[in-house]
């Protein structure tokens, strides 16, 4: 019987939202600006942000004018997203590896390392091909991914935080194929102490040219962060990926 997928319980879990949800919102708000005036999208666009979670930047890009659909597979995620539906912004429960909608969308996002979690390279494949799938011909896909050398030389080892009485005890660590980290929750509402790990693949540049040319997708252009700056193998902190999608 296979395991039950860590994500599905994790990014369900309220922990998972207070520790990475309070994140710095300004700092979200800035990079989709600048990404938006950097891609200058009509207005009107149709825009797909695959696994959304709970919509921050599907509601700042909606609130542009662009016509937006978030997808995630977490249900709680996607209940508290639909508080902020409107007209031109929509949101679906829904496992990016299965297709969604065809020739849709004039642009694809995937921010935040929101990908790498599959046990297999067919499952991230799949993904990859329902978003190719989802744009339309010369419609544009933007991948933000942990940029992997940077990541394994800047590894804080263990950390803990604290946020509203609740300890997070935080172990990272790498093999030669993903990044973990092991996340030990302490409330005082729990009987024991609630454990769960994170695991990402090792996709580099490489990879993701493969993986993206393998759906018709060409890569145009790569920065290392979130002020777009070039992209360096060994100092950048992020690969954010441009790809284009063929006629």
């Amino acid at each position: 019987m296979e395991q039950h997928p860590w994500f599905k319980d994790w990014f369900n879990s309220p922990y998972y939202h207070q520790l990475y949800f309070n994140r710095d919102e300004k700092e979200a708000a800035a990079f989709i600006d600048k990404l938006i005036d950097h891609l200058k999208p009509p207005a009107g666009s149709t825009m797909l942000d695959v696994a959304c979670g709970k919509g921050r930047h599907s509601i700042h890009l909606a609130e542009k004018g662009f016509d937006v659909t978030g997808i995630d597979l977490s249900k709680d995620s996607i209940n508290e997203a639909l508080q902020h539906q409107r007209e031109n912004l929509h949101f679906f429960m829904h496992d990016m590896r299965l297709p969604f909608r065809i020739n849709y969308f004039d642009y694809a996002f995937n921010f935040f390392t929101s990908f790498g979690y599959f046990k297999t390279r067919r499952e991230h494949d799949n993904a990859i091909r329902t978003i190719a799938q989802a744009i339309r011909g010369n419609g544009f896909f933007v991948m933000d991914y942990l940029n992997v050398h940077y990541a394994e030389d800047n590894l804080v080892h263990r950390f803990e935080k604290e946020i509203e009485g609740v300890n997070y005890f935080i172990t990272k660590w790498f093999d030669e194929t993903h990044f973990y980290k092991k996340i030990q929750v302490e409330d005082e509402a729990l009987k024991e102490p609630l454990i769960y790990t994170e695991k990402v693949a090792k996709f580099s540049l490489g990879d993701f040219t493969e993986m993206f040319a393998y759906q018709g997708m060409q890569i145009q252009e790569v920065f290392g962060d979130y002020n777009f700056t070039g992209y360096d193998v060994n100092k950048s902190p992020r690969l954010i990926m441009i790809a284009k999608k063929g006629r």
